[in-house]
């Protein structure tokens, strides 16, 4: 299979054809977080070269600007940004007032930084008439929330898309995953768990220091301050709850009553003024992080999180870890969905070689029924093909389809620049992002109950 080929099975897809509409325009508020310069690690099709940017002077808009600088000094597929940068404490009432009308409509304001006012941002925004990508999380407790469906309310109102990055649905093993698990030939029908034996369980596991584009990560002091950047139920366990609706109910409009939480909890990762000082380049805790200190030297960050609950009867446990470093591979992720036939299971550990791989554990599933079904799915993705391990199955897929995470960002990022262009989401994208807002930070409140 040729590049070019697979490039255009990729638009295929994800459906990707822009209107010949006026150029769209990015804008950048406070990049505080790598993920705003990661959208920018591509062009697009009929979007404007020039970036605005409005932040506060400082450190992380420095470490931004020089992202994007690497992005267009970089040998191999060089882009060609021009960051034209705003500082001063009043940037968003500027970058308000400087986009307003058919400016508005015809921009992108691209949101990755520190949450604490994230969600008042993007409530603003949205009756400003903004289009708004946002990282996650939008909103990291139940006062955010209120706000969330405040701003959902505007950009219905305004007629204008308010859209999170959900990297995690660009991922080939997880859109492989779904495709099997809504192969019943293969599948059978999704088990329904109980709370002690889930149909869905999903780990995933981060790391506080780690390379991305090639060098260290450079964390900002407050990324370790929870009420700035989220506990790990409310910030990275949107990923999982965002893929558990996403695989096991597709195109189906969610609501809160179809859930139900059954437990949460909560625990800290500790941290030492050496490991901080590493990430940072601080020599000291800021003041902020006085609340967390364990002793003079340690700090305890919440980010680890775990939550057991049903949607529609479907019992699923999902679990958020994040350790401080890892002295062999990177952020792992491990899922597995249970169905009547087989279990559909991906794995990223040592064995793997820290590679995700996807996996057909048979339960009531023949080798004959299994290679006849799989047919379909090789034609739809050229080039996949199992290979048999002991009693289950891998299913082999070509570099081809491995894009790579930080290449995720501009997927959705295309997906995001389609819906804009015919000015429409999927019908089920905003209830199903309202309920998985609603499990994270109603999560977290029984997680915070219970210390």
């Amino acid at each position: 299979m040729t590049r070019k080929y697979f490039t255009m099975l990729l638009m295929s897809m994800n459906s990707i054809v822009y209107a010949q509409n006026k150029p769209v325009k990015f804008i950048t508020l406070d990049p505080g977080h790598f993920h705003a310069a990661l959208v920018q690690n591509k062009t697009y099709a009929n979007v404007e070269s020039v970036v605005n940017v409005y932040a506060p002077a400082g450190q992380d808009l420095q470490d931004h600007l020089k992202r994007i600088e690497s992005y267009n000094t970089r040998a191999k597929n060089p882009t060609q940004w021009q960051e034209q940068v705003y500082q001063g404490n009043d940037f968003f009432e500027k970058m308000i007032a400087e986009n307003k009308g058919e400016t508005a409509k015809n921009s992108v304001l691209i949101l990755a930084g520190n949450n604490q006012k994230k969600t008042e941002y993007i409530l603003k925004a949205a009756e400003s008439g903004m289009h708004i990508l946002g990282d996650k999380p939008m909103c990291i407790d139940a006062k955010g929330y209120a706000l969330l469906k405040k701003a959902f309310e505007a950009a219905k109102k305004n007629n204008v898309l308010l859209y999170d990055i959900m990297t995690e649905r660009s991922e080939i093993t997880t859109v492989l995953q779904k495709e099997l698990s809504q192969t019943p030939a293969i599948f059978g029908k999704l088990e329904k768990g109980t709370t002690a034996n889930p149909a869905i369980f999903t780990e995933s596991v981060h790391y506080f220091y780690k390379y991305v584009s090639g060098s260290p990560l450079k964390r900002p002091t407050w990324f370790m301050d929870v009420s700035q950047q989220g506990e790990g139920i409310a910030d990275v366990m949107v990923h999982l709850v965002d893929l558990a609706q996403w695989i096991t109910f597709p195109n189906v409009t969610l609501a809160n009553k179809d859930v139900i939480i059954n437990s949460a909890k909560r625990w800290p990762t500790t941290m030492t003024l050496s490991q901080f000082s590493t990430i940072t380049g601080e020599k000291k805790f800021p003041a902020f992080l006085s609340k967390d200190l364990k002793n003079d030297t340690t700090i305890n960050v919440f980010a680890n999180g775990e939550i057991n609950y049903s949607m529609k009867g479907v019992h699923t446990k999902l679990r958020a870890l994040w350790n401080y470093s890892t002295p062999e591979g990177g952020d792992t992720h491990y899922s597995v969905i249970r169905g009547s036939k087989a279990n559909i299971e991906i794995r990223q550990g040592k064995e793997e070689k820290f590679v995700p791989q996807l996996y057909i554990k048979p339960v009531n599933l023949s080798e004959s029924e299994l290679n006849q079904s799989f047919d379909g799915l090789k034609a739809k993705y050229p080039g996949i093909s199992l290979i048999k391990h002991g009693s289950e199955w891998l299913v082999e897929i070509p570099a081809l389809y491995r894009t790579g995470h930080e290449a995720h960002f501009g997927e959705v990022m295309e997906r995001f620049l389609n819906y804009q262009a015919k000015n429409q989401l999927p019908e089920w994208e905003v209830p199903n992002m309202l309920v998985k807002y609603y499990i994270t930070t109603k999560a977290l409140e029984m997680a915070k109950s219970k210390h």
